[in-house]
C-alpha cells in the first residue's frame, strides 16, 4: 500500500483545481493484471470547455474506454485533468483527440477510445470519436475495425 501511495500524489489530499488545460495533473499506477485483456471505462457527464472562437461554454459527456497494459490512469487525476478544460478554448474534435493523446502518453494502453457527446449549440450536435490501437498488434486491427464500424 505504501508503494501505491508513493506513486499517487492527489488521492486523499486537498484538491487544487487548475484553471486551464493541465495534462501534468494526470497520474498513473501499475496495472496488477497486465496479462489480461479487460476494459476500463470512465464516464464524465459534466465536461466543459470553451469555444475557441466565441468563448461560449461547451458542455459534453466524455466517455473513455481502454484496455490497459502496464499502467492505468488514476481516477481523481483524470477528473482534475478533465476539469482543467473548463477555461480552455478548443473545438469539440480537438478536445477528444487531445484527451486521447494525453492518455496514450501517460499509459501506453493496448487500446483506447474517447467519445465526446456534446450538447447541441445552434441546433447541431457534435459527437467526435477517436481511437488508437497499439501499432503492429491485434489492437491496431481492433481500432481500425471499431473506427470503420462506428455509428
Amino acid at each position: 500500500m505504501t508503494e501505491l501511495k508513493e506513486q499517487l500524489s492527489l488521492l486523499g489530499r486537498k484538491t487544487e483545481y487548475k484553471q486551464d488545460y493541465a495534462p501534468e495533473v494526470l497520474e498513473a499506477f501499475d496495472n496488477k493484471h497486465p496479462e489480461n485483456d479487460y476494459w476500463v471505462r470512465f464516464n464524465c457527464p459534466e465536461f466543459t470547455s470553451l469555444c475557441p472562437i466565441t468563448g461560449q461554454p461547451d458542455f459534453a459527456e466524455i466517455r473513455i474506454s481502454y484496455l490497459p497494459d502496464v499502467k492505468m490512469v488514476e481516477s481523481k487525476s483524470l477528473k482534475l485533468y478533465l476539469f482543467s478544460f473548463r477555461n480552455h478554448g478548443a473545438f469539440h474534435e480537438d478536445c477528444v483527440n487531445i484527451i486521447m493523446k494525453d492518455l496514450i502518453r501517460l499509459m501506453d494502453p493496448k487500446y483506447i477510445e474517447v467519445t465526446g457527446i456534446f450538447t447541441p449549440r445552434g441546433g447541431i450536435s457534435i459527437y467526435p470519436y477517436a481511437n488508437y490501437g497499439r501499432p503492429g498488434t491485434k489492437y491496431e486491427e481492433m481500432a481500425i475495425h471499431r473506427l470503420m464500424n462506428h455509428e
